[in-house]
């Protein structure tokens, strides 16, 4: 039997950017060689912070354009939307019962959120969000769930709520395993090389977007920050801007970091943005190209959607009966 896995991105940005890309969607497009692989576009975790409803319409489908145009194929991937499936907020309520206010106050997300906000203003939604996580991954009974290290923790309390369930009421869930791809190179921001390249930046310019023109990724290259002195090495600590460059050029070039440095010796950092310009360009450049392909038609991208979700609700349907009939759920007429 094939294993499956399971994964999704929130779209809660017009564009995915380098560190999206890098960190997740080539890994995803390699695990379809090898897994049962069921991707999604978590929409409903979207809502846990007030979205216009047109921006948030908008941007479903440029995730969903950008996961294909990266190389998710829905011929041999499930590719779907959360809210497409209602069963993802049926068995939400399942979980949500099953879990301890204290488990709940617990989620390091929760708490950095809440703090930020302030606990007034964080939504329910916010509180009970891991738990809709849970729904998400236990209705389709994977083996394993490709995160990142700051989501471990949810992947941990999706363990927990499966094996107190399947103890209460019997074995019902697979109980899941947090798959996390081996440390690759981590991307920053470009405007403030210390800290991860993230959707939340500060300024604009920091991210790197697969759907920016050739001209702005060269424009936001060409001013990113750098360091004293003009030596081209990499020193995470010392040189943080120049690094990020270099793990960047690395990463997309293939070639080693010390290749690099050889290659720059004594050049300016001008030269290096240049010519990193050009390789992020030529890697960007095509994804951005098909995916506003893909957006050029809507119609076709949401019935490749519904394709999706009539395939992800064939498997989810399934659980959530499960669940149902063991909790004690009095079954519906047929």
């Amino acid at each position: 039997m094939t294993e499956r896995v399971l994964s999704g991105m929130q779209p809660s940005a017009d564009s995915l950017h380098l560190g999206n890309y890098l960190g997740a969607l080539v890994n995803w497009v390699e695990m379809q060689e090898r897994y049962d692989t069921f991707f999604f576009i978590p929409d409903m975790h979207a809502i846990t912070v007030a979205q216009p409803p047109e921006e948030l319409r908008e941007r479903v489908r440029r995730t969903a354009a950008q996961y294909i145009a990266g190389g998710i194929d829905p011929e041999r991937s499930t590719l779907f939307v959360q809210s497409h499936v209602p069963e993802h907020a049926q068995l939400a309520w399942l979980m949500i019962c099953s879990t301890g206010m204290g488990e709940a106050s617990r989620m390091t997300q929760f708490k950095d959120k809440s703090a930020k906000q302030g606990a007034d203003a964080a939504g329910v939604g916010l509180f009970t969000y891991p738990m809709l996580q849970a729904a998400d991954i236990l209705l389709y009974q994977p083996h394993g769930v490709p995160v990142g290290e700051d989501q471990k923790q949810h992947v941990e309390l999706t363990r927990t709520l499966a094996q107190r369930f399947n103890h209460r009421y019997g074995e019902t869930f697979r109980v899941p395993a947090p798959y996390i791809p081996a440390e690759g190179a981590r991307i920053y921001d470009l405007q403030n090389p210390t800290a991860k390249m993230s959707k939340s930046a500060e300024s604009p310019n920091g991210l790197l977007n697969i759907l920016d023109t050739d001209k702005k990724i060269a424009k936001k290259i060409k001013s990113a920050v750098t360091d004293d002195g003009s030596e081209i090495r990499f020193d995470r600590e010392a040189k943080p801007g120049v690094s990020n460059l270099l793990s960047i050029y690395s990463v997309l070039s293939g070639k080693t970091i010390d290749e690099l440095v050889a290659e720059y010796e004594g050049t300016m950092y001008g030269h290096l943005k240049v010519d990193l310009a050009d390789v992020v360009v030529a890697k960007l450049g095509p994804v951005r190209d098909r995916a506003e392909e893909l957006l050029g038609d809507p119609a076709e991208l949401d019935a490749l959607l519904a394709k999706g979700a009539a395939k992800a609700r064939s498997v989810a349907s399934e659980t959530l009966a499960q669940a149902y009939d063991k909790i004690g759920f009095l079954p519906a007429e047929s």
